[in-house]
C-alpha cells in the first residue's frame, strides 16, 4: 500500500453514523410517535360534529 492510499481515511457512511448514535435514535424514537399521536388527535378532533 502506498503512502497516498494510507493518507485517505475511509469515510463512514451517513446511515452508519446515524444508527451508531444512541441519543439520536432515542430522540427519533420519542419524537416520531409523539408527532404522529398529536396529528392523529388533531384529525380526530376535526371529525367531531359541532353541537347546535
Amino acid at each position: 500500500m502506498s503512502d497516498a492510499e494510507r493518507a485517505v481515511p475511509d469515510r463512514i457512511p451517513f446511515m452508519q453514523r446515524l444508527l451508531d448514535n444512541p441519543f439520536l435514535l432515542l430522540f427519533i424514537g420519542v419524537t416520531v410517535p409523539t408527532v404522529f399521536y398529536i396529528l392523529w388527535g388533531v384529525m380526530e378532533l376535526t371529525q367531531i360534529p359541532i353541537a347546535k
